[in-house]
């Protein structure tokens, strides 16, 4: 994959929500497991995928996140 075209791959897969993201890592998945594809386009979903699989856990942690801070400001209001 040329450089631009990451760049682009990443800004896209940026803007997906999670169920998107998801969405489509489940599709990629799926098409990898049943390898009937070639080399070149098993890499180039392998890549896409591990870039998705990063926005999920990266919606995930934000979302950790912000019940941790809200467990927080619970408690700071029973105190």
């Amino acid at each position: 994959m040329t450089e631009p075209a990451a760049q682009q791959n990443q800004s896209d897969i940026a803007s997906l929500s999670y169920e998107q993201a998801r969405e489509e890592l489940v599709g990629i998945v799926k098409r990898l497991e049943a390898g009937n594809l070639p080399l070149e386009d098993s890499l180039s979903l392998w890549e896409r995928g591990e870039a998705l699989a990063d926005r999920c856990q990266g919606w995930l942690d934000g979302a950790r996140e912000r019940l941790d801070k809200a467990r927080e400001e619970s408690s700071d209001d029973e105190g």
